[in-house]
């Protein structure tokens, strides 16, 4: 009867007691990890904004266009203040990773492997949006200028149709960069790309063909007066 009941109940409670005795040094490691990390995120926040702001990064921002962009959205915080929060996160971010590797449980590793395996490939994708969204809005306004200077009608629609490319083209490399519906992002793109091409070759072919008429009928009329020309000499 001794023996069943330490084979029961006190063989599994002393493997139980094991258990938690070696994993409560690495939970304890954890939470001076996760600590450690929401200190240093919030000193990175401070320092990078700090930062940010002794540069005038805000007076960039506010010429490209975001921070326009981001007030419409609903964001009241300043460009700088919003990436040296990001800032902050992601530090954040990478200690509790750290800590939840400190666990050593193999399911969790083999997750947070994964997962550190995708984050090159989305800080990528958050560049080229950045870097899209940037480069959209200083085209527009580029040829917004040029095209009103030169006189063109449909200026301010010329521009938004830049802007809007560049948007949809920074958007469709972020998610090819991501492995998102790669081949419907591609295929999509270039119906996209080829329409364009085709309404611009359609608008100046229309456009031109009064043009082309006006410069045959000159030479027309020019090739009927060089006989008389030629007769009165």
């Amino acid at each position: 009867m001794k023996e069943i009941w330490e084979r029961i109940i006190v063989e599994p409670f002393e493997r139980f007691v094991g258990m938690i005795a070696s994993f409560l040094p690495n939970l304890l490691v954890s939470l001076i990890l996760i600590v450690a990390g929401i200190i240093c995120g919030w000193l990175t926040r401070q320092v990078i904004t700090g930062l940010l702001r002794v540069v005038k990064a805000d007076r960039f921002f506010k010429k490209s266009g975001m921070m326009q962009a981001l007030e419409r959205s609903g964001l009241k915080d300043s460009p700088s203040r919003l990436i040296g929060q990001l800032a902050g996160w992601l530090v954040v971010l990478v200690f509790t990773v750290i800590a939840l590797t400190a666990l050593k449980v193999p399911a969790v590793e083999n997750l947070l492997s994964q997962m550190l395996l995708y984050l090159p490939n989305l800080f990528v994708a958050v560049v080229i949006l950045m870097i899209g969204f940037i480069l959209g809005n200083f085209l527009q306004r580029t040829v917004l200028i040029a095209g009103v200077n030169a006189g063109v009608r449909l200026a301010r629609t010329a521009s938004r149709c830049v802007q809007y490319g560049v948007y949809f083209f920074a958007t469709a490399m972020a998610l090819e960069q991501l492995g998102i519906g790669r081949e419907t992002v591609l295929i999509a793109f270039a119906i996209v790309f080829g329409g364009v091409v085709l309404a611009l070759a359609l608008a100046f072919g229309l456009g031109g063909r009064a043009i082309a008429r006006e410069y045959l009928e000159r030479l027309i009329k020019g090739g009927d007066e060089e006989p008389d020309d030629f007769h009165h000499l």
